[in-house]
């Protein structure tokens, strides 16, 4: 074999072994990011922890003169998709900019909640002062909910959700669509 050949030949094996390694490190990639649709089933209900910190928030507000209702809990898919809806192909105002599995309320993980003045009518006015302390009763609600481990939806940046509470778990919705659930 001349020396030009076993060139041809060394050159011809290096260029296939970049060729290959290319392709495995292209499939790898696509393999790794691509969306794989979660085994783990949806919870159909709120998860323990969070029913029991709900409960509990209930029941410190209400010590101190605050009566609250829960207004969402879990929420199915197709419920979410439905809210999602609202205000762009259906009538109503926009309330979310999560469609189905994009919200903690489709894992068990959020609630929503609304005060009830002194006849019993839900109402979402955050400067009520119904307990008649000098402070709006929805703040007294939300700084109590944070102590018990809940992140209010009036802190985000973008879009402001005042009734909003979860508890994540340190779990992003990515991670929670993969299949990930976090601890009862």
């Amino acid at each position: 074999m001349s020396m030009k050949t076993k060139r041809k030949k060394k050159h011809f094996i290096t260029n296939f072994i970049i060729l290959l390694s290319f392709f495995f490190i292209l499939f790898y990639y696509w393999k790794s990011n691509t969306e794989e649709k979660s085994i783990t089933p949806l919870p159909q209900e709120l998860n323990e922890t969070v029913k029991n910190k709900m409960n509990s928030l209930i029941e410190q507000v209400e010590e101190v003169g605050i009566r609250i209702i829960i207004t969402e809990d879990y929420r199915s898919i197709e419920e979410q998709d439905r809210l999602y809806e609202q205000g762009r192909s259906t009538e109503g105002n926009i309330v979310t900019n999560a469609k189905g599995g994009e919200s903690y309320h489709n894992y068990g993980l959020a609630i929503d909640f609304a005060l009830l003045d002194i006849n019993g009518n839900v109402i979402w006015d955050m400067n009520y002062d119904g307990n008649g302390n000098g402070k709006a009763d929805w703040i007294e609600v939300v700084n109590t909910a944070k102590k018990l481990g809940f992140e209010w939806g009036g802190d985000w940046a973008n879009f402001k959700d005042y009734p909003h509470l979860q508890i994540d778990f340190d779990l992003s919705i990515e991670e929670l669509q993969r299949g990930e659930r976090p601890p009862e």
